[in-house]
């Protein structure tokens, strides 16, 4: 009897997920793709040089800008991270923060499909408003010398400038070998083939004769447009270098043939179009490496709660319409709670949705839903993040401001909806568990983005190979 109750539990989870990943799939799919179509046309790069203020316009780019970029929480964190290098305002990396997790494409069709229309606005209005409010309280009320500290965190995690002139500063570490695998170098290939027998011990400039090197090899790879001129010789004579020797003494042998046939993809000329489609198509391969596996857990864990949680545990955490409680009180009560689960909610933007919807049926309040919908920024693995990006007090200053703007955020869009009528109590209530399978929008739609999808990913993953970035 046990083990036959057991194992109907364990069908009965199955079903629920295998229904949710069938539901959701197509909407996620779709957004993806064409959230990296959008990013190909809008670098982050053209961007970061407008946010060194905050300003009403310079809010506003940072906005677009988080919602062009990837929907992945952790993703937006180092995005966020890397316009704080390039000296943006605190205020406008924390805006671009929560645009980029909660004014995004992808998560708006997979609101839609999942909560329906009111939900969507909800978001819209509470992702506008919560900018807004991030904007003011980061600019006005983020201690100066805090913001100090984290200046001084950031300046301590960049890497030292090399020697021989050579300004290594901006060079990524994947970058930092040329684009080669060196792991599997010679001690005696370190020289990268080139003979320093003959340095003098007082050659501080590093004497390298490149008169012989051809212009397009000189640099391999590297920007030595800042070098010095009396930094011109480097030290290292390179006029004996044979032609076999221009992969710098690097064994290339262990190259695997998949790798060969991605660089033979990128050497094959391209028609315009299809440039762009493969260009975009890394960045959505990209997006999933990044994104997948929050999804995945999102997924399983609202399974989970919404396969084992009857409605009445949902409700006995929540508070009841009947406590007798004033209307500001229960929605400042719920917005918290909707909080505090997302905070221990392991779960990515998107896949916050499906939580929210179980929540929603749960009966916390509209204010609450868009309150848990928003805090996803403010998980524990994200604040762990912020501790090593930035410090222990600039990150304490970070999670304070950012819950006040979520809570007040969640509180206004509670206000507007119920002070106009715009939320039912049963709107948009419909099974979570409701089995997409037939021939129905659902199936059509995944009979279309299933195959475009694995065909558009394995297009990104040999593009992104073929430039080194293995994902």
């Amino acid at each position: 009897m046990i083990g036959q109750d057991i194992g109907e539990l364990v069908i009965h989870l199955f079903s629920t997920f295998g229904n949710m990943v069938w539901q959701i799939f197509w909407p996620l799919a779709f957004g993806l793709i064409l959230s990296s179509w959008i990013r190909n046309l809008l670098p982050v790069s053209s961007v970061v040089k407008h946010l060194g203020k905050t300003t009403v316009v310079s809010l506003g780019f940072t906005t677009f800008l988080g919602m062009v970029s990837s929907s992945c929480s952790y993703a937006a964190a180092s995005l966020s991270h890397t316009l704080l290098t390039k000296k943006a305002t605190v205020a406008n990396a924390m805006a671009f923060l929560v645009s980029s997790t909660n004014l995004i494409i992808e998560m708006f069709i997979v609101l839609v499909a999942l909560m329906g229309w009111t939900f969507l606005w909800g978001e819209v209005i509470g992702g506008l408003i919560l900018i807004v409010t991030v904007g003011f309280l980061f600019s006005r009320f983020y201690p100066k010398d805090v913001e100090q500290e984290l200046r001084q965190h950031l300046d301590d995690a960049q890497p030292q400038k090399a020697s021989c002139g050579m300004d290594m500063s901006e060079m990524s570490g994947e970058h930092s070998d040329c684009g080669m695998d060196m792991s599997k170098m010679k001690t005696s290939d370190s020289d990268c083939g080139m003979d320093m027998s003959n340095m003098k011990a007082d050659d501080s400039d590093c004497g390298m004769d490149m008169s012989n090197m051809k212009a397009d090899d000189s640099d391999c790879g590297m920007d030595m447009s800042n070098m010095k001129a009396d930094d011109s010789d480097c030290g290292m004579d390179m006029s004996n270098m044979k032609a076999d020797d221009s992969d710098c003494g690097m064994d290339m042998s262990s190259m695997k043939s998949d790798d060969h046939s991605a660089m033979k993809m990128a050497a094959e000329p391209q028609s315009a179009t299809m440039e762009k489609i493969t260009k975009s198509a890394g960045f959505f391969q990209m997006d999933i490496a990044m994104i997948g596996k929050e999804i995945l857990i999102g997924v399983v864990v609202s399974s989970i709660l919404i396969a084992l949680m009857p409605q009445d545990g949902w409700r006995d955490l929540f508070i009841s319409n009947d406590a007798g409680l004033p209307v500001w009180l229960h929605s400042f009560l719920d917005v918290i709670i909707g909080i505090f689960v997302a905070m221990i909610a392991y779960v990515c933007s998107v896949g916050n949705l499906i939580l929210a919807a179980a929540l929603w049926h749960g009966g916390i309040s509209f204010g609450g839903v868009i309150g848990f919908i928003l805090s996803d920024v403010l998980t524990i693995p994200m604040i762990r993040v912020y501790q090593k990006y930035y410090g222990k007090r600039p990150t304490k200053w970070m999670v304070g401001l950012l819950f006040v703007s979520i809570l007040f955020t969640g509180l206004c869009v509670d206000a507007i909806f119920n002070g106009f009528g715009w939320v039912t109590a049963d709107q948009t209530v419909r099974a979570l568990n409701q089995s997409g399978f037939g021939l129905n929008f659902t199936t059509v739609m995944n009979l279309i983005f299933i195959p475009v999808s694995i065909w558009y990913y394995r297009l990104g993953k040999k593009a992104n190979a073929s430039m080194g970035m293995s994902m």
